[in-house]
């Protein structure tokens, strides 16, 4: 549910040219996820890649579309600086593997999607004033994950799905932005998700698992950190000290009832009532661009630490195990998490276009394992793009990622089974204790026309949910995206 992506929103904020320049891949799927990619394409531009043009305001985003000017509305429009965007992600799976038997549990496929609509403004285009900009977003979702038929609760493999409130419409955020100094400066403030600048890379979004796309999961286990589609209370800052380093911090209003039907069905209930603290991260950020402007690259290392009471997974409020007493868990104040990520562009095809090439993705996240679930991950993989002169906007990717569960739950859940819980109703929904899992995806992108793409894919998993007691199996799917406008 925490995930990763927005459809329409994933497009640049910077020209189309100048973000494909800076990352690479991001065309491959239209940028379609859990997270909303413009403002992790924002973190992810150096400022010589930047056009600001006429206004201080970096350019709207205008990714390609299937109708890009509808009765000349979209010219009319962003000539005065106004830019609505209107797209589709749908993604199914199906499992092709085994089941493990005596659990309940099933073969199936499901279908998961989302609908998206996003407004940016150019306040200094429209009205004069100079260096403000607002941005918003509002989405409709879908499905399930077919992941969770055979057990799986902690990599889904249809990242888009969740949180939507099942809902028409669902807003996920809006914020006002203010860009100084050529983009030397920035702020913003409003209902903002934390993971949408930090931890956060739209090059992950060519994959179809949760595990990836939009963040790494690892950063969602703390509701803390907001995650796309839902948003709290925030004002974050960034500044650029030479062309290619960023450095940024900021405030997130936790609140007790995210991702949860009573507070956050629609979004639009915006009382902060039930904030319960708050989130301080910072980052840094490296983005080189090596062989004369050929092999760009974005290297960020990144902590946060947050005010919030979160419930231990082993102990109770008198230091013993929980799951032997039945007390209520202990709550402890506080919570560290660390990461760090990396894509770097290692050859570029000679006569391609800036995104043809070949572009290496790695990551680390690290949580504190007695309030979470997932307590580290480490990911690592490859995107290709132009290596075919016929298709030079078809891609491939390939992703795999070890997820290491807290082994403080994992005695949890021991004791648990000890006691008689039933498998599926211990700690995390689990069937078994949680250890480690891993998974593994594959994909081919098709460009079908313009502002259409459909992309065949493969997962497999290792230990579902981080659980020996399940089977290993494989599913096949496709994701797709149509930018209509």
């Amino acid at each position: 549910m925490k995930t990763k992506h927005h459809l329409f929103h994933a497009m640049p904020r910077s020209a189309l040219l100048s973000a494909c320049t800076g990352l690479a891949l991001c065309a491959a799927t239209g940028a379609v996820a859990q997270t909303s990619l413009n403002p992790s394409i924002r973190v992810g531009t150096p400022l010589n890649q930047i056009n600001f043009g006429e206004t201080s305001v970096p350019p709207l985003p205008q990714p390609e579309a299937l109708w890009p000017d509808p009765f000349g509305m979209n010219t009319w429009l962003r000539d005065r600086g106004v830019a609505f965007l209107l797209d589709n992600t749908n993604e199914f799976a199906g499992n092709i593997g085994t089941v493990t038997p005596g659990y309940g549990l099933r073969k199936g496929s499901s279908n998961a999607g989302q609908y998206g609509f996003e407004n940016d403004t150019d306040w200094e285009r429209l009205a004069g004033l100079t260096g403000f900009s607002t941005h918003a977003v509002f989405v409709g979702r879908y499905g399930i994950p077919a992941s969770r038929m055979f057990g799986d609760n902690v990599a889904p493999s249809q990242e888009i799905y969740g949180a939507g409130g099942n809902v028409a419409v669902h807003f996920v955020y809006a914020y006002g932005e203010e860009t100084l100094w050529h983009g030397r400066f920035d702020v913003a403030a409003g209902r903002i998700p934390f993971l949408n600048d930090f931890s956060s890379n739209p090059l992950y979004c060519n994959f179809m698992n949760n595990a990836f796309c939009g963040n790494p999961k690892a950063s969602s286990d703390n509701t803390a950190h907001s995650s796309y589609p839902d948003s709290v209370w925030a004002v974050r800052f960034r500044v650029r000290p030479s062309v290619s380093t960023y450095f940024q911090t900021g405030v997130y209003f936790s609140q007790e009832g995210i991702y949860g039907v009573q507070q956050y069905r629609t979004g639009f209930k915006l009382n902060g009532a039930d904030i319960n603290g708050e989130a301080i991260p910072i980052e840094f950020g490296w983005e080189p661009i090596f062989d004369h402007g050929t092999l760009p690259g974005h290297y960020k290392l990144g902590y946060a630490r947050d005010t919030v009471d979160h419930q231990d997974v082993y102990f109770d409020g008198n230091e013993n195990p929980w799951a032997l007493t039945g007390l209520p868990r202990r709550r402890d104040h506080g919570a560290n998490a660390a990461w760090a990520l990396v894509d770097q562009m290692l050859y570029h095809f000679k006569g391609g276009a800036k995104d043809a090439g070949i572009t290496f993705l790695g990551g680390f996240y690290y949580n504190d394992e007695k309030i979470s679930m997932r307590s580290q991950q480490y990911e690592g993989g490859f995107l290709g793009r132009g290596f075919w002169a016929a298709r030079p906007k078809d891609g491939i990717g390939i992703n795999f990622s070890y997820i290491r569960e807290s082994a403080l739950a994992a005695k949890t859940q021991e004791l648990q089974l000890l006691q008689g819980v039933l498998p599926g109703n211990l700690l995390n929904g689990a069937y078994g204790p949680q250890s480690y899992g891993m998974n593994l995806e594959v994909n081919y992108q098709i460009h079908v026309y313009r502002g259409m793409t459909f992309a065949p894919d493969f997962q497999y998993y290792f230990n579902p949910g981080g659980q020996r007691t399940l089977r290993d199996t494989a599913m096949l799917g496709f994701k797709t995206h149509i930018e209509l406008f």
